[in-house]
């Protein structure tokens, strides 16, 4: 099938921005922005025509309890086993002399809580965006946090990286401009990447990896792209 007709373009670039578009179909089509120039402008005009209509739209902020159930269903973070409030143990009665140590240790690690908690310092849940990079059987490879001053990537125990080989991370703009890298990605556990200051200037169409050479690629394009990942308001 040729996809670079204008009424093909058209068509899977009105699909994409509506959010139409689900499968491999969509990943074949992110793969297609990283290498025409012509498909990355037909989703930035489609882009522009439909975001208008969604700027309309009050902004709704999900809860904190969101982010959590999502990272626990990705495997980034373990959930703890609920206990049932329906079982109650009976107390049993100690000497006074134990009572007395008990109730003195409870009062100790009541304050020890209180001091930890007024010192500790609280990390802010900072809005953003964040990407979940996918093999092809739908396992979380990377999560990619957008923040405000860095691109956080965690690397999941799922990704079995090649000794000899890199990962880069590229952001596939709409307007048609070449990919665009954004750094190698962690080949286990986290890393911090610069935030591209593009990312507040176009309308990112998707993110990509690529595999490549040791120390990224060599002539400043993709090599092999392996996936893409969207990125989604958190």
């Amino acid at each position: 099938m040729n996809y670079l007709t204008e009424e093909r373009q058209n068509a899977l670039s009105s699909e994409y921005v509506l959010g139409s578009l689900h499968g491999p179909a969509r990943i074949r089509f992110q793969r297609l922005l990283m290498q025409h120039n012509s498909m990355r402008h037909t989703l930035w005009r489609w882009e522009s025509r439909l975001n208008e209509l969604g700027t309309a739209l009050p902004d709704v902020q999900p809860a904190p309890e969101v982010w959590e159930r999502i990272q626990a269903r990705l495997g980034f973070t373990t959930v703890p086993p609920v206990t049932s409030s329906n079982v109650v143990s009976l107390p049993q009665r100690k000497p006074r002399a134990l009572q007395w140590l008990a109730g003195l240790s409870a009062a100790a690690a009541i304050l020890m809580a209180v001091l930890l908690v007024n010192l500790q310092p609280v990390e802010p849940l900072l809005p953003g965006q964040i990407a979940v990079v996918q093999s092809e059987k739908a396992q979380a490879l990377w999560l990619i946090e957008l923040r405000e001053d860095q691109l956080l990537v965690t690397a999941t125990d799922k990704f079995k990286a090649l000794d000899n080989q890199d990962y880069e991370l590229w952001m596939v703009a709409a307007d048609g401009r070449p990919p665009i890298s954004l750094g190698l990605l962690p080949k286990q556990g986290k890393l911090s990447l610069p935030r591209s200051v593009l990312f507040d200037q176009v309308q990112v169409a998707a993110l990509a990896v690529s595999l490549e050479p040791l120390g990224g690629s060599p002539t400043g394009q993709p090599t092999t792209v392996l996936y893409t990942a969207e990125l989604v308001a958190m």
